[in-house]
């Protein structure tokens, strides 16, 4: 009789082990099921500018750092909220919600000719299908996201930026939904991607089969010459693959 309930006790023993055991292995498989690492706040900072500069994948900037993926995530979103409010991006931005200043600000946008430009930056091929159609640009033959910037004549100040949009859209859709940003006679300058906006000039495109007149070359190399001040912007952003 001992024999057995000595017996029993080890069986029951045994189980409790295997069912901890096994407990204790999802939890080093289950996502979040491990402890996570906790991150100084300059740390914390440092993994949100370094996803900025490479925009690696969640998973990628969590290995990185010692994190797990939803931690990572969570944290570039905490602070890139912060770091929007602290540092605007543009000086559309630095006075959205002061009603004054904001017009103030676009009566002298509109006493000049703003230029603008695009440019595409590539990204991970997205896993879902659907999803990788949608970002896939021909003209690049990559997936890429679309980014524009506009600037003052000289290119001394950065007036608009828009991030993050799918590489496809056009340059003129993209123009067309910050055109309500601005003043309505606010005019500007662009390349010829821009062709068919509202209040913008572009340089002329050669006829099919013909060539340009002398005096229209001549109009397109000094548009282009006005260009090179934000097509600078863009060269001084590309260290940053989020704009680049």
């Amino acid at each position: 009789m001992l024999k057995k309930l000595n017996q029993k006790k080890n069986q029951r023993y045994s189980c409790r082990t295997c069912s901890a055991n096994a407990t204790r292995e999802k939890g080093l498989i289950k996502p979040g099921g491990v402890r996570k690492k906790l991150l100084k706040k300059s740390e914390e900072i440092i993994l949100t500018l370094y996803y900025l500069h490479h925009v690696p994948t969640f998973q990628m900037l969590g290995i990185n750092f010692g994190v797990s993926e939803s931690t990572a995530n969570n944290i570039f979103h905490y602070w890139i909220d912060i770091l929007q409010e602290l540092l605007p991006a543009s000086l559309l931005e630095e006075f959205c919600g002061k009603k004054d200043e904001y017009l103030w600000i676009q009566e002298i946008f509109r006493q000049q000719e703003l230029i603008v430009d695009s440019t595409e930056q590539s990204i991970y091929r997205p896993y879902d299908d659907d999803k990788q159609k949608k970002y896939y640009s021909g003209k690049k033959k990559n997936h890429t996201l679309k980014n524009q910037i506009i600037t003052t004549e000289k290119g001394t100040e950065i007036v608009d930026v828009i991030i993050g949009e799918r590489g496809p859209e056009s340059d003129v859709n993209l123009l067309i939904k910050q055109l309500s940003k601005f003043d309505k006679k606010q005019k500007f300058q662009g390349d010829k991607g821009y062709q068919g906006a509202q209040r913008t000039t572009t340089p002329k495109k050669k006829p099919r089969k013909q060539e340009l007149p002398l005096e229209i070359k001549e109009d397109n190399k000094k548009k282009s010459q006005k260009r090179i001040f934000v097509e600078m912007v863009l060269v001084d952003k590309n260290i940053w693959s989020s704009l680049r």
